[in-house]
């Protein structure tokens, strides 16, 4: 049976991945499974990529900055 997610934890999901949160703080904050939380935050670039091509919002030449996705890793390196 596939459930899904009620309105609030949906938009919950989006103010998080807007405020910058991992998929996985942002699961235990809305209380849903870490892998629905990761598929909320991989599709909604998606989307808004999608929506923006769709009303010509973007033209031309686009620049963007760099993005830092994970944690960091726990434990000695090298």
């Amino acid at each position: 049976m596939k459930k899904r997610l009620s309105w609030y934890k949906q938009n919950r999901l989006i103010e998080l991945f807007v405020a910058g949160s991992t998929a996985r703080t942002a699961a235990s904050l809305v209380s849903v499974n870490k892998t629905t939380a990761s598929y909320y935050f991989h599709r909604l670039p998606l989307l808004t990529y999608e929506n923006c091509q769709e009303h010509g919002l973007f033209e031309g030449e686009i620049e963007v900055d760099e993005s830092y996705f994970g944690g960091a890793r726990k434990g000695k390196r090298g």
